[in-house]
């Protein structure tokens, strides 16, 4: 069963209008203790500036932040996703992007956000799968007598019996389908 980007988003977001100060926002960010704010224009979201932000585009280049508006260092155009998708196709869209929030949007309006610490936080069960599977992958297959333990070489799924058959490790289904 999906798990779904609704049933995980977090909800108000922190936001702030594009005239702002970087100053107003970071004061903003700390009091309620958020790595990023969505910028907005006219009510409908525009940016996301993140801690990151600052730190790479003011901080770091020494720039006075009450003296510079968030549109001007903002992260933008906006990456979002929809509420009805499910959070692998968000965990992708990060992963393709580069980035570790997105903002959730439904039919223009602005209705949560979602970052991979949430998504790990969801299903941390299947991180211990994945991290498992990887392993097993990397591993040698252990022969004992005709059969042994590890991931079938056509189907990719774990079987306590796979069998060799022409140069392959395979699962009794993957075997029976071969026969």
């Amino acid at each position: 069963m999906p798990v779904y980007v609704k049933d995980i988003m977090v909800t108000p977001v922190l936001t702030i209008t594009e005239e702002r100060t970087v100053q107003e926002a970071a004061k903003l960010m700390g009091r309620k203790r958020k790595g990023c704010i969505i910028v907005t224009r006219r009510g409908k979201p525009i940016g996301i500036l993140s801690d990151s932000d600052i730190i790479k585009r003011i901080v770091a280049k020494d720039i006075k932040p009450s003296k510079v508006k968030v549109k001007e260092v903002m992260s933008s155009p906006l990456i979002t996703i929809s509420p009805e998708d499910d959070i692998l196709t968000a965990a992708r869209k990060m992963k393709r992007a580069n980035i570790h929030r997105l903002p959730v949007v439904s039919r223009g309006k602005l209705v949560g956000i979602i970052s991979l610490s949430d998504i790990a936080k969801t299903s941390p069960e299947l991180l211990d799968l994945l991290e498992e599977r990887l392993r097993m992958r990397e591993e040698e297959p252990r022969i004992r007598e005709e059969t042994t333990v590890g991931i079938c070489e056509s189907c990719g799924n774990y079987s306590d019996t796979l069998r060799y058959v022409n140069g392959q490790w395979l699962c009794e289904t993957c075997v029976e389908e071969f026969e």
